[in-house]
């Protein structure tokens, strides 16, 4: 049973702004992104968080531990230094899909991602302290078996590219479809999941519809804590467990059954 809370980060009216007056030049709109991600980033991860940028317009964060107040200073430190804003939805659930459903559920019920009325919205609820446990948190790091050999040493940079992103594709069907977890690409030939408490032989059967969907061969470290820092780092000792171990699915609480 884990216990996650998820933030939904949205710009709002962002489609709209990217062509008023006139379209913006693309590199101007990624340079900000880019730039919004890594303040993102950086506010969540001194606060023990998680963010991953998804659609970039879109982005969720794993939030154990942060508060409202954050959650308020953020949006205050954005509209400062940017020319967007960003609405914020909270959302809490026995599971991960079900926490990001509910976070998202707040957002839409007050408006449209593209509502020019809608403007730095905080709704929902962080989990109350006496609700939090040392291991609501659960992630698993995934990591592509020789990727350097198989494809980046082999193929150009583009096939490289392609088949890592069938590989991610793969892997966060089955994660988010059969197990209520949400996977995320956060480059070169790695994926971390937030996950709800999952057996060994899951992961294993996972990783196997993997291979025989998309031809590529992963193995996972599996981590949990009170927040995703902790549990993020428990995963990646786990991980490297498995490289010098030649293993599949290493880890300690999160693969018990």
């Amino acid at each position: 049973m884990t216990n996650a809370q998820v933030t939904l980060v949205q710009l709002d009216n962002y489609g709209p702004w990217t062509v008023t007056p006139e379209p913006r030049r693309e590199a101007d709109l990624q340079t900000m992104q880019s730039r919004l991600y890594a303040d993102l980033s950086q506010f969540f991860g001194t606060r023990d968080g998680y963010v991953f940028f998804t659609r970039f317009d879109n982005m969720i964060a794993v939030t154990n531990g942060i508060d409202r107040a954050a959650h308020a200073r953020l949006q205050e430190s954005l509209r400062n230094r940017y020319p967007v804003t960003v609405s914020l939805g909270i959302g809490a659930g026995a599971n991960p899909a079900d926490a990001l459903v509910d976070a998202t559920a707040h957002l839409q019920a007050a408006g449209s991602a593209q509502d020019a009325e809608r403007r730095e919205v905080l709704a929902g609820d962080p989990l109350d302290d006496d609700e939090r446990t040392d291991d609501d948190v659960h992630i698993a790091h995934f990591d592509v078996n020789d990727a350097t050999g198989k494809y980046t040493d082999e193929l150009d940079a583009f096939s490289t590219f392609v088949r890592i992103e069938q590989g991610y594709a793969s892997l966060m069907r089955a994660l988010h479809d059969d197990h209520d977890g949400l996977a995320f690409f956060v480059g070169g030939d790695n994926v971390i999941a937030l996950v709800p408490e999952l057996a060994r032989e899951t992961y294993e059967a996972v990783i196997e519809r993997v291979r025989e969907e998309a031809d590529m061969s992963l193995k996972v470290g599996v981590g949990a804590g009170r927040t995703a820092t902790d549990a993020g780092m428990a995963a990646k000792h786990a991980l490297e467990v498995c490289r010098e171990d030649a293993t599949t699915v290493e880890g300690d609480v999160a693969i018990r059954n």
